[in-house]
């Protein structure tokens, strides 16, 4: 599967931003589908996570409360809703697909997007 994330941007602290992530091939919806991060001079760290129905999703504990992440399978799309932002949510942020049934480490993820960039200013 391929992956093509887009949406990042600059926004303003408490501001709110969507990333998309388009997938080619039919074989989107056997993947979980995930978002992960990459600060400046940090390691890529899961963010969120869906299972293939998009019917359970899971969240790192930085991001509960103010990040969703959703798919349409139809569309072979997974999205991330970030409201609330905060300075430190500033990253590359990649989408990435896991033949696993859970996947919440950056190892579980076999595909990987280009990834988008969010930089969010105080």
């Amino acid at each position: 599967v391929q992956l093509q994330a887009s949406g990042g941007g600059l926004v303003q602290a408490g501001g709110c931003l969507t990333l998309s992530c388009a997938a080619s091939g039919r074989t989107f919806s056997t993947y979980v589908m995930g978002w992960l991060r990459q600060a400046p001079g940090k390691e890529r760290e899961f963010v969120a996570g869906i299972n293939r129905y998009g019917s359970t999703s899971y969240y790192a504990d930085f991001v509960k409360g103010r990040f969703t992440i959703s798919r349409d399978n139809a569309k072979n799309t997974v999205y991330l809703q970030m409201n609330s932002l905060k300075p430190e949510d500033t990253a590359v942020y990649y989408c990435a697909a896991a033949s696993a049934r859970y996947a919440s480490r950056r190892l579980d993820y076999d595909y990987w997007g280009q990834g988008t960039l969010v930089t969010v200013s105080s």
